[in-house]
């Protein structure tokens, strides 16, 4: 029995092993690529580990295109639609999981049907609306749809449901308001799930492509994705300055993880399986 589970351990560590070398394996390629000079990229054998290291291609991103106007906005953007997208689905949530009114539920289920209408159907009548609200070309209209996300509704829900009504009553009885419970109250009590959901909604919001495309037209109000789109049309050849710009717009998104890694690994284990 202790040989079998020995063995076990092995086979299972091996096979691990194998597959974070399979998952790394072409981040090292990006970060190799973009050290290269531009003859030593169709060098065969391939060069895994550059002869001469150059980061020419770092230095001529920045040159041909608006890089770091397109970082700032994509910052920007990720994180004002973060906000936007949490705070509106937390406030939803509250009124679903802790408010009793007729009709809650019907309503609750309608609302979890949008789930099931493809993000792509609802582009051209929201593309429609921002048109004639004069929204186009601008960062509120870029983020404006975020304000409902039924998703990020139903897993708060499901989380708040849990959440003892004990508390509540206690903090009726000293005489707050609905907004003093949920801002003093549920919030707090929500804090995994919610940081859980923020990291989503930002690695979502931060790597989106299609929709800025679609709205923004300005050069100067252009996201990371969408210029790294451009960047590949124009220089299609150049892998070192595309590896270049891949690894600079991961670099956010492993900074925020790295921060909130136990947040978001508590905030999943919570998940929306309760209630």
């Amino acid at each position: 029995m202790v040989n079998k589970e020995i063995w076990r351990k092995i086979l299972f560590y091996s096979i691990i092993s194998i597959i974070a070398v399979i998952i790394i394996i072409p981040f090292f390629w990006m970060i190799s690529t973009s050290l290269k000079e531009r003859g030593a990229l169709m060098a065969i054998p391939i060069q895994w580990i550059p002869d001469k290291v150059s980061f020419e291609a770092y230095q001529k991103l920045f040159k041909i295109f608006p890089f770091g106007r397109a970082i700032l906005n994509s910052m920007y953007v990720a994180i004002m639609t973060t906000f936007i997208t949490i705070s509106s689905a937390a406030m939803a949530a509250y009124v679903f999981a802790k408010i009793e009114f007729k009709g809650r539920e019907k309503i609750f289920v309608l609302y979890l049907a949008t789930l099931m209408i493809p993000s792509q159907v609802t582009m051209i009548p929201n593309f429609l609306v921002l048109k004639y609200m004069g929204l186009l070309n601008t960062f509120t209209g870029l983020m404006l749809p975020s304000l409902i996300n039924a998703f990020a509704t139903f897993i708060l829900r499901q989380n708040m449901k849990v959440i003892p009504n004990d508390y509540i009553e206690a903090a009726v009885i000293d005489g707050a308001s609905h907004f003093t419970i949920f801002y003093k109250v549920i919030l707090p009590l929500s804090k995994p799930i919610i940081a859980a959901l923020g990291i989503i909604t930002f690695m979502g919001t931060w790597n989106s492509y299609l929709w800025p495309l679609i709205i923004l037209t300005s050069r100067n109000k252009m996201t990371l994705p969408v210029g790294l789109s451009l960047l590949s049309g124009q220089h299609g050849a150049e892998y070192n300055l595309l590896m270049a710009g891949s690894l600079i717009s991961i670099i956010p998104i492993l900074i925020v993880f790295l921060f909130t890694q136990k947040y978001f690994e508590k905030g999943l284990s919570l998940g929306g399986i309760k209630g």
